[in-house]
């Protein structure tokens, strides 16, 4: 079993930085690809960035230029830096991971969310 759990959300002005922490724990044997979505009110859920297991990124072009993912692979962690921050980042923000087990299965997890308000 698998545990996503985020952090770094809140509230911030436009203009302002947030970091936000995504560290799996459980039965993990490594981490494929890992990525931050995002759902505002009434909206979609959307893929912000993605990494893979190389540091391969890609961003959405609403974020690219503001928003940096990272990972620690020690740590089984990854990273969303946002700066720059506008009023329509404002959204519940989830991390997503695929786990592979020792035998090459690939499970995808879901973090519980973390919310991200930017605002005046």
């Amino acid at each position: 079993q698998v545990q996503l759990v985020e952090s770094g959300g809140g509230l911030v002005h436009p203009g302002g930085s947030l970091r936000l922490s995504c560290a799996a724990s459980g039965s993990i044997f490594g981490l494929d690809d890992m990525g931050w979505y995002r759902q505002a009110p009434g909206k979609q859920r959307e893929l912000v960035a993605g990494i893979t297991s190389d540091g391969s990124t890609n961003y959405a072009a609403s974020v690219k230029g503001r928003f940096t993912i990272s990972r620690d692979n020690a740590k089984n962690t990854v990273y969303l830096q946002m700066s720059s921050l506008k009023p329509e980042d404002t959204a519940v923000y989830y991390c997503k991971a695929v786990v592979v087990n020792e035998h090459g299965y690939k499970y995808q997890y879901w973090g519980q969310g973390t919310q991200v308000t930017v605002s005046s």
